[in-house]
């Protein structure tokens, strides 16, 4: 599994003219599954993002994570992080877990944010979504967890 993590002053998401979800301070989390990953994986990222010291304390260092901010997070699943770009300049996505088996462990990942008591919203699962930000920082962040 393979996470992109953004930190936000706010971000939304936009599927067919309409706007779906939208959060204020937090994250904005994409989310690509990978083949061979399981629910492990899902709940370390989820527990390693609720977690992430990527905010600044009273004293300008990142010592401070979206919960003790009381943030939210925008999940939005996004197969194209699971990329090979090793070969050519055409994306290989072989490595990229088949959407029926995407879609839960993205699913039991936003189950175990919400489990850490941190308000997440989300994307709508192979839609074509329109995702705009406004990036605190910027603050970008790649978290990895490979599946067996």
């Amino acid at each position: 599994m393979r996470i992109l993590v953004q930190r936000v002053l706010e971000a939304a998401v936009v599927v067919g003219g309409k706007q779906v979800s939208s959060i204020g301070h937090g994250l904005l989390v994409f989310v690509g599954v990978e083949k061979g990953d399981g629910r492990s994986e899902a709940e370390y990222l989820a527990r390693k993002v609720c977690n992430l010291r990527i905010f600044e304390d009273e004293n300008g260092k990142m010592n401070r994570s979206v919960i003790d901010i009381e943030g939210s997070i925008l999940a939005v699943s996004q197969f194209t992080l699971c990329a090979d770009m090793s070969r050519g300049n055409r994306p290989g996505f072989e490595q990229a877990a088949l959407p029926a088996d995407a879609n839960p462990l993205y699913e039991e990942f936003v189950r175990q944010v919400q489990a850490h008591n941190v308000p997440v919203q989300t994307g709508i699962f192979q839609a074509d979504m329109k995702v705009s930000l406004i990036n605190d920082g910027p603050a970008t962040f790649i978290l990895e967890r490979k599946g067996v």
